[in-house]
């Protein structure tokens, strides 16, 4: 029995092969691989800002719980060194009584037994020293408490994520009050407040604004002491707040990349180049703006503006 023979078709010589595009086809995927770099790169930094406002969100949860647990021990330290005066004050009213009635002990043995003791204890030193050591320690922990209570204010995590309207001046003020350990050393602060009307923003947020600008600042003070100088105003319905320092300067050539994302002028290790970009992201989440003016050796003034009332279109 014969066997059916199978044939094939010889390949066709004129067939386009897969390699073989046209240059248009070429420039369009060309194209399209820019169009997909270009968009995977823009995830990539918002992937990146977002585990950073997280990070940041946690901090500021943290910090609000610690300042919690450290304000209750605090109260009742308070309250007690408010008594412990009274009880002072009284111990000191019953002293004075004794001193008055040892006079009629002279001679006595009761007499020789009190003086030794008051050379002993120092009787006179330590009715000078005890209100002294009292009002210090009174100043400290009212030191405590307010720094328990910029913590709050900072992070203002009680009061939620929720747009509120503010005074701006007492977010600056909690600010200046947080990061005081980095500039206390370097820079001097100057305060040129103006009248500001309450402002309906995320308050935690713009904190975070103003911590950048103000530790930017005091990193930019290369002198033995530098100035740093806080402005606030009014313009139409926006309000303004400006950080000027005068520092090292920025170069004009680095001004274009001040918000780029890790973009930073510090050493390895000392800045992850994302602040600027955080803040300028949280200014645009206000509908505001922020701006910078720079000359090198005489330092950089950035400008944060956003509208009293909250855009239309903000995200909630």
């Amino acid at each position: 029995m014969d066997m059916p023979v199978v044939t094939t078709a010889p390949c066709r010589a004129d067939a386009p092969m897969p390699s073989e595009l046209s240059a248009a086809q070429v420039q369009a995927l060309l194209q399209t691989n820019e169009e997909l770099t270009e968009l995977n790169r823009k995830l990539s930094d918002a992937q990146d800002k977002l585990v950073q406002s997280e990070k940041l969100a946690s901090i500021g949860q943290l910090a609000a719980g610690v300042a919690h647990e450290i304000n209750n021990p605090i109260g009742f330290i308070f309250s007690n060194f408010g008594t412990l005066e009274k009880y002072l004050a009284q111990l000191f009213d019953m002293l004075a009584a004794y001193e008055e009635a040892e006079a009629g002990l002279v001679g006595t043995p009761a007499a020789e037994r009190l003086k030794r003791m008051r050379e002993d204890i120092e009787l006179d030193y330590l009715k000078e020293d005890i209100p002294s050591l009292m009002t210090e320690s009174k100043d400290g922990i009212q030191r405590v408490r307010k720094i328990v209570q910029d913590l709050k204010d900072f992070s203002r995590v009680d009061a939620r994520q929720e747009w509120e309207w503010v005074n701006l001046h007492t977010g600056i003020d909690s600010t200046l009050n947080i990061v005081n350990n980095e500039i206390k050393y370097k820079a001097d602060v100057v305060k040129e407040y103006g009248s500001l009307p309450d402002v309906e923003c995320l308050p935690s947020e713009l904190n975070q604004v103003f911590m950048n600008l103000l530790v930017n600042a005091a990193h930019a003070v290369n002198t033995e002491r530098g100035t740093i100088t806080i402005r606030t105003g009014v313009e139409g319905s926006d309000v303004w707040v400006e950080v000027a320092d005068n520092g090292c300067g920025i170069p004009a050539e680095n001004l274009k990349r001040i918000f780029d994302p890790f973009f930073t002028t510090k050493a390895i290790g000392k800045g992850t180049g994302l602040g600027l970009s955080l803040s300028y992201g949280i200014v645009k989440k206000h509908g505001g703006r922020i701006e910078v003016a720079s000359e090198v050796g005489h330092g950089t003034t950035f400008r944060v503006t956003v509208p009293m009332k909250r855009s239309v279109g903000a995200p909630a």
